[in-house]
């Protein structure tokens, strides 16, 4: 089961892509979407990554940060990123930590849910039941963009 909407987003501190250090923390401020997926370049994933790259934009100029999160390592999201040109960061989740977090633990891979934490660190929106071909569409429309 997700976490519940008005919960505290449980901190945490993982590498991205590039393998730099990224924590909710440096978000303080900002709405954050974060995003759960299963694993790096499978359909589903890809049509939902591409989903974000083809709205960054509007996301960016609404100073939204999106982040996915699966539990591939880095080199995995670097060749994803490369071979689909996405232009978020992808946070190697690799021990699970952050999956089981945010209680999105599928046994061993994540879960596709989506959460929108405010510039205050509270989850305002959860989304457990993804269509991975409008998802970023979907979100904005969440956030009454």
């Amino acid at each position: 089961m997700p976490l519940a909407v008005g919960t505290d987003a449980p901190a945490f501190t993982v590498k991205d892509t590039n393998g730099n250090t990224v924590s909710l923390s440096d978000f303080k401020g900002k709405t954050v979407v974060l995003y759960f997926y299963p694993k790096d370049d499978t359909p589903g994933c890809t049509k939902q990554a591409c989903s974000f790259r083809d709205a960054n934009e509007q996301y960016t100029s609404k100073d939204i940060v999106v982040l996915g999160v699966s539990a591939d390592d880095e080199a995995s999201h670097q060749a994803f990123t490369q071979k689909y040109n996405l232009n978020f960061p992808l946070l190697a989740d690799t021990n699970g930590s952050l999956i089981k977090a945010y209680d999105v633990d599928g046994g061993g891979y994540a879960k596709r849910v989506t959460y929108i934490i405010d510039g205050n660190g509270k989850i305002v929106y959860v989304d457990s039941s993804v269509n991975t071909s409008t998802h970023a569409s979907d979100v904005l429309a969440a956030l009454g963009l």
